[in-house]
């Protein structure tokens, strides 16, 4: 079952950077939302909270209707779905051995069968991909293998740190495609880091925008487009107004 997310007056600092500012955000269970903004205002800062990467200072983070903190971070990360901008699939395993970890750290019935129905999902067939390693693999096809690993467990939530940003226009293009009707078929709830607007308009319900650690705004992309609510999201959207006027296209 899709699982809901809350962050309340969550606060964060690195050194004397402040990455969060008392950030406040709802994500409903089976919702995709975007957290969008320039490098340094505390996206994936906000993200790695959900899973404990990062331990705020300050604040409240729940998964469904748990506080993260009262949770074993290992357990914790066990049950959510995670794909980092390279990936991180392990490149000495086999690609059917990396999709299958999380079925096995879960102690699954049969972790082999859930990692090769994941690669099906992903548009992988195990038998084509599922012996190969990660360097045997297109960028675009590294990144399909780490989505499949996310899934292979059917969690209820999948974090993405920017997965498609490394990725040339054609395969990200196709993978926007497929990963759109593999969350929404999977009922999944999904947290989304990007700095490309139209990205994020492609792949989620609502955006949340991020400046120095605070937000901005959130809502859908509609609302940001007609009525922004500070300079910054309309200059944000302006710059972005190609793009987002060929997505609607």
């Amino acid at each position: 079952m899709p699982i809901s997310l809350a962050a309340r007056n969550v606060s964060h600092r690195f050194g004397n950077v402040v990455a969060l500012d008392g950030v406040s955000i709802d994500v409903p269970a089976g919702r995709a939302v975007a957290l969008v903004g320039e490098s340094g205002s505390g996206k994936t800062t906000l993200l790695r909270c959900f899973n404990r990467l990062v331990e705020p200072e300050g604040g409240e983070v729940k998964v469904g209707d748990r506080d993260v903190r009262t949770q074993p971070a290992v357990q914790l990360r066990r049950g959510i779905g995670y794909v980092q901008q390279h990936g991180g699939l392990l490149p000495h395993w086999r690609v059917l051995r990396n999709v299958a970890l999380v079925p096995v750290l879960q102690g699954m019935s049969d972790p082999l069968g859930a990692a090769r129905q994941a690669l099906e999902l992903v548009g992988l067939p195990s038998g084509d991909f599922g012996s190969r390693f990660p360097h045997e693999l297109s960028g675009g096809q590294r990144q399909r293998v780490a989505l499949a690993r996310s899934i292979a467990a059917r969690p209820g939530l999948v974090l993405l740190d920017e997965p498609f940003g490394a990725l040339d226009a054609i395969s990200r293009g196709e993978l926007h495609e497929s990963f759109d009707g593999l969350r929404r078929s999977l009922s999944v709830t999904t947290l989304l880091v990007t700095h490309d607007l139209a990205e994020a308009a492609r792949l989620a319900d609502d955006i949340v925008v991020m400046k120095k650690g605070r937000i901005e705004q959130m809502g859908a992309m509609r609302t940001l487009i007609t009525a922004p609510a500070t300079e910054y999201v309309a200059q944000l959207i302006a710059r972005a107004r190609a793009g987002l006027e060929a997505l609607q296209a």
